[in-house]
């Protein structure tokens, strides 16, 4: 069966998620938190850390905004909490602090500049102005387009970066997205009916309630392929 939105005959303008299908966050965040917690003589499993910091700073996103570096620091608050790490709110500046040590995947600039001398690019991305800043410094690219979450005060699934990136752009034809989070953005991508491919590095399965996106690939290359990009 084919994909309800196909990937267009003419890509004009491919945008990006940032965190996770750039950026290994996952690896940043653990080595983060590793750090600081072996200052206690503490230690935490990838795994188990991994799945609360998912699930917490969901839960952090979906109330008022509030810049992500906050929204980083009451996730360890409470990261802490669950794992019973008597923790001093005040050290839990560590995470936001550990962004701009977070590193691009192997592939990532390598297509970056590949895409970039056939299409537009842009991100958009749950982070705010300062911290992506900081985390650019790693991607020599130019886009031409940037959303944050401090520019519509929203955090995805939430649909304002998408509404706001077609606004600038004018007009969604040619308009393809790349990330890697279903929850984050293929989901709000179907909605909008707009093109996406799940950079899916973790193979996750999907249940019989979520669809599927256009097109599902292991990392950044094979999604570059299918832009026309080898």
């Amino acid at each position: 069966m084919p994909a309800l939105m196909p990937i267009p005959k003419n890509v004009t303008f491919v945008t990006f998620d940032v965190y996770g299908t750039l950026i290994d966050w996952e690896t940043g965040i653990y080595d983060a938190f590793a750090k600081e917690a072996a200052r206690d003589g503490i230690e935490i499993e990838r795994d188990v850390l991994l799945a609360l910091f998912h699930e917490i700073s969901r839960e952090v996103e979906a109330g008022s905004y509030e810049l992500y570096a906050e929204v980083l620091r009451r996730t360890v608050v409470e990261i802490a909490k669950r794992l019973e790490w008597p923790l001093e709110p005040s050290r839990a500046g560590f995470l936001p602090d550990s962004v701009q040590r977070w590193k691009p995947f192997k592939e990532s600039n390598i297509q970056l500049q590949k895409l970039a001398k056939k299409h537009k690019l842009g991100l958009l991305s749950n982070i705010d102005d300062k911290l992506l800043g900081q985390t650019r410094r790693h991607i020599p690219t130019d886009f031409d387009l940037v959303v944050t979450a401090q520019q519509v005060r929203s955090y995805k699934p939430d649909l304002a970066h998408f509404v706001e990136c077609a606004r600038r752009m004018g007009t969604k034809k040619g308009w393809v997205h790349v990330a890697s989070s279903y929850y984050h953005d293929v989901a709000p991508c179907l909605k909008q009916r707009v093109p996406v491919i799940w950079v899916n590095r973790n193979k996750e399965p999907l249940d019989t309630s979520q669809k599927k996106p256009t097109a599902e690939v292991p990392n950044l290359r094979e999604a570059a392929k299918l832009l026309g990009v080898s």
